[in-house]
């Protein structure tokens, strides 16, 4: 009942403030390049201030010596979902396209670091929170990189290196690589307390401004033909139910300890990421898909994260 409880004060929070960008563009308050604006911000300040923080205050050398398993473990959970994400996002859009894209990264990564801190923190505790964020390290990873490069809209006609440039030197990567060098050679520590802050405060826009902007893309779409999706329902299920409960029983079965597999529950289990309306937005790709399944899945994970703590851990 706590992990519920959690859960949808959660939901409630992120549902006023998709409403409130909602409502703001259909009042037209905003500029009609609102989003484009606020996908920017994103892109170029809010998360790349997040990873910068994070990782070099986290990526240090004795949490890489001391906590090497359970880092490994997270990156190697990851680089599973990844693989599966390729004949996955193959049932959902058959012929090669970015809605594919889409669709292969919503199957490789759900919203781990929103949702999931929030959960980890406010039932587990602050050591369990602690693991979860080297767990999740790999993740982190994997998601600013791959995950990155097949939601930014390659060009045409340009080259592969051109493309490879265009989707992994991205401000996020490039904040994230700088924040794990600073880890690890130690130089972290030496950065003043009022960037530090800085940084921080500018992280915590992160996760509402993405939800404001998912409200103003729903509503540049027909609403009732976003909820009646039926492909988007079968995502978020998979993302929510199936992907989790394989990820827990394959654990199982190699004997991972409880704790590794709660972890993988919570990362695994969550609802599909904004990413997938932040990035599309920030560079010419369609948001719609995006929009949709962050709708739906966030809806959806109410029930279905408890129920599967429940059904898994009971």
């Amino acid at each position: 009942m706590e992990v519920f409880s959690l859960t949808l004060t959660q939901m409630l929070l992120m549902f006023v403030l998709i409403a409130l960008g909602f409502v703001l563009r259909k009042k037209r308050v905003l500029p009609e390049n609102a989003n484009v604006v606020m996908s920017r911000l994103e892109t170029y300040a809010f998360t790349p201030s997040l990873l910068l923080y994070s990782q070099s205050t986290r990526c240090t050398v004795e949490n890489f010596s001391q906590h090497w398993t359970l880092i490994l473990a997270g990156f190697l959970v990851t680089l599973g979902g990844i693989a599966l994400s390729f004949p996955l996002s193959r049932l959902f859009v058959k012929k090669p396209s970015y809605q594919r894209h889409v669709y292969q990264y919503a199957m490789s990564f759900g919203n781990f670091g929103f949702m999931g801190n929030f959960i980890i923190l406010g039932v587990f505790g602050s050591d369990m929170f602690f693991r979860y964020s080297l767990f999740t390290l790999g993740m982190n990873i994997l998601c600013n990189s791959f995950g990155l490069y097949i939601l930014i809209p390659k060009e045409k006609g340009a080259s592969l290196l051109t493309n490879l440039k265009r989707g992994i030197l991205t401000p996020p990567v490039i904040a994230m690589l700088c924040g794990m060098a600073l880890g690890l050679t130690g130089l972290g520590q030496y950065l003043p307390n009022f960037f530090l802050n800085a940084l921080n405060s500018a992280g915590s826009c992160q996760g509402p401004v993405a939800m404001l902007l998912a409200g103003l893309v729903v509503g540049a779409y027909n609403l009732k033909e976003m909820l009646l999706n039926k492909k988007v329902y079968a995502a978020s299920l998979v993302r929510l139910i199936a992907l989790p409960a394989l990820a827990v029983m394959v654990l199982r079965l190699l004997g991972a300890g409880e704790t590794l597999q709660l972890l993988t529950l919570v990362a695994v289990g969550t609802p599909l990421g904004l990413n997938t309306v932040v990035f599309p937005s920030a560079y010419g790709g369609d948001p719609k898909p995006g929009a949709s399944m962050a709708l739906i899945s966030h809806t959806l994970s109410v029930i279905t994260i408890p129920l599967m703590y429940l059904l898994l851990f009971g």
